[in-house]
């Protein structure tokens, strides 16, 4: 069921609520300003910190469609927009000569018409979609390279593409665009123009707390309590990648599947794996060191 776009900075925090989206008013202010001025979004920060959930949470609260471009190294145009069904127009061509007499030039033609084009992504989300304009999700653009990301300032200044054999196609209404960076790369400050931007930040104790609630809700409150605090703990040590939000949940999951009631060294080191994805980063936090970190998220609760 469609929704109608939030009318306040606290409706679109309640919003992303509704889907266990758990924003602070930053980010619920810069979402709600995206909507409200029809503005692509522009979210960049570490991988798991929750960028692309923001896009799945808003497509589900406004009863909208999400539409997904992955992005990775040498992606280009006709992977983003169209392909032509070059199968299926071998067929009719082998139809046309069988048939005799086939003309030429009528045949080029009728071989370049939208009954043979593959939809990608982008052209897709140009196109009306039932319930109202989709959700653009425009992910990790930072894997791509600079020749994409001219091509689609484009799409994101005019919402339309061009394919050479049909002509322009605009988006009778708007996307609602969301572009999501690990900054593994900078992107073009030409595009970056062009959208809203906000950071996405590891959430504080109290933050990380309620999401955790909200999607895990079945862990008991001092186990959870107890995990946020830990990996609080463990993101201000020197890793190669620090666990992001994602991997919270994950790990919860994890305990709750060993009916664990309360952490211990030993079984940190045990599900390690959840948190950490690096075996230097898990062999630097085994034996004694999760014990201390286990210590210090402890004492970090004990005045609550």
């Amino acid at each position: 069921m469609t929704q109608s776009l939030p009318a306040s900075i606290n409706a679109a925090a309640a919003l992303l609520a509704g889907q266990g989206y758990v924003s602070d008013r930053a980010l619920s202010t810069v979402v709600f300003l995206s909507l409200k001025l029809g503005r692509p979004l522009f979210l960049e920060g570490e991988a798991g910190t929750g960028k692309t959930e923001i896009a799945k949470a808003l497509a589900a609260a406004l009863g909208r469609r999400l539409i997904r471009l992955q992005c990775y190294e040498g992606l280009d145009a006709a992977s983003a927009v169209a392909d032509w069904n070059f199968a299926a127009q071998m067929i009719a061509i082998r139809t046309a000569e069988a048939a005799g007499g086939a003309d030429r030039s009528a045949l080029r033609t009728e071989l370049f018409i939208e009954e043979y084009l593959i939809e990608r992504p982008l052209l897709q989300a140009m196109r009306p979609q039932p319930g109202g304009a989709p959700v653009l999700l425009i992910d990790e653009l930072d894997r791509t390279d600079e020749p994409f990301e001219a091509f689609l300032l484009e799409a994101l200044s005019d919402f339309q593409v061009t394919i050479p054999e049909l002509g322009t196609i605009r988006a009778p209404e708007p996307p609602l665009v969301i572009l999501t960076s690990n900054r593994t790369r900078e992107v073009h400050d030409a595009l970056k123009r062009r959208c809203l931007y906000h950071w996405v930040d590891y959430p504080d104790f109290p933050r990380e707390a309620r999401i955790l609630a909200a999607r895990v809700p079945e862990a008991q409150e001092r186990l959870s309590r107890e995990i946020v605090a830990f990996v609080q703990r463990l993101r201000r040590e020197d890793l190669f990648k620090r666990p992001g939000v994602a991997e919270t949940i994950d790990w919860a999951k994890c305990l709750l599947a060993l009916d664990v009631i309360e952490l211990s060294p030993e079984l940190i080191a045990d599900t390690l794996g959840a948190l950490l994805k690096y075996q230097d980063d898990i062999q630097k936090i085994q034996g004694s060191e999760a014990r201390r970190l286990l210590d210090e998220a402890r004492r970090d609760l004990a005045p609550a």
